[in-house]
């Protein structure tokens, strides 16, 4: 009875050792960082990708995926559909599982020091794809995207030329994207800082429409049916500045539906997918700011740089472009998405 007795209680003494080891061997397998390899050694990028709201963003997944590939890395992905909760889950996530490296999309430019404060903490490297961040920038390597500013800038600069002799008041409606997004704020600051060097124009509504086809459509029938047709509380809206193609669709889609021709509003629009660039040939719109998708093969060379040990970039852009109704049509080639 006392051999029984003592027998089982060096099987809980030992097995109380063994759990309150775990802890330790954890956290000292955080700070080390022995990663975890693939068999056949390929580096491993945990990426978050806010949704698949746009063909837009169809198509930078899809960039990113191929250059993976073509660069025998393996992603771990995660779709945080539109929700920053979901990132920071995924954020987490993969520092569990000790990947090479961490790329994500942030959806708003706020709260993310405490998931990159644990990334920096377990030696693992953070790339911000896309969208700018307002944190700490010791907590993550360096940023690959778009010039929101130099977008915004652009399609003032078009504005400004094609009105450079109209009289009057020139009225603005800005359709503007996903509240506390970098990109929203800098598309909307590169546009003012032009506009407002000119007493003629005049943003007289600025909405969220969450770069949604759905909401560039609701906001649009909102404001033809409460004021008759593309007016304003009593002023003619004669420019709506949108911040992607995807909002852009859907005000065309609400001008068509109710039977208005939008030939006579000028329409700037910021992304240049497939759609878009066909409204433009079209009449429909008047400018097409290109933000480039493809930043798959870049985003795999800033990967296998720091996984190797060297410096990024703090701030790499995007190359873009600018589609005019001023253009040669015949000199363009499918977009492909």
């Amino acid at each position: 009875m006392k051999a029984n007795v003592k027998k089982t209680l060096i099987i809980v003494l030992i097995s109380v050792l063994v759990l309150s080891l775990i802890p330790l061997i954890y956290f000292t397998a955080r700070k080390n960082k022995q990663t975890v390899k693939q068999p056949d050694g390929k580096l491993i990028l945990g990426f978050s990708q806010i949704g698949s709201e746009s063909a837009w963003r169809t198509r930078n997944t899809q960039s990113i995926f191929e250059a993976a590939e073509q660069n025998d890395i393996q992603i771990i992905f995660d779709d945080a559909q539109q929700k920053q909760a979901n990132q920071l889950k995924a954020i987490r996530s993969f520092i569990v599982y000790q990947v090479d490296v961490i790329a994500f999309v942030p959806i708003v430019s706020t709260g993310w020091d405490n998931v990159l404060q644990e990334a920096k903490e377990a030696n693992i490297p953070v790339i911000v794809v896309d969208r700018q961040i307002d944190c700490d920038e010791s907590l993550y390597a360096g940023f690959l995207g778009e010039n929101g500013f130099e977008e915004g800038f652009a399609a003032a600069h078009f504005l400004v030329n094609k009105c450079k002799n109209r009289k009057g008041p020139i009225n603005i409606v800005e359709f503007s994207g996903t509240e506390n997004s970098s990109i929203a704020t800098l598309r909307a600051e590169g546009f003012r800082s032009i506009i407002d060097q000119y007493d003629n124009f005049k943003i007289i509504h600025s909405e969220d429409g969450d770069f949604l086809r759905s909401r560039g459509k609701e906001m649009m029938d909102r404001i033809i049916r409460e004021n008759g047709g593309l007016r304003l509380n009593g002023k003619t809206i004669d420019v709506i500045y949108s911040h992607n193609d995807s909002m852009t669709l859907g005000l065309l889609d609400s001008l068509h539906n109710n039977n208005i021709n939008p030939r006579g509003t000028i329409i700037i629009s910021i992304d240049a997918e497939q759609k878009s660039i066909d409204a433009l040939v079209n009449g429909e719109l008047n400018c097409v700011v290109e933000c480039n998708p493809n930043s798959g093969p870049t985003l795999m060379q800033l990967v296998k740089s720091i996984a190797n040990g060297d410096p990024i970039p703090r701030v790499t852009y995007m190359l873009d472009n600018i589609f005019t109704e001023n253009d040669d049509f015949s000199t363009y080639t499918p977009r492909g998405y």
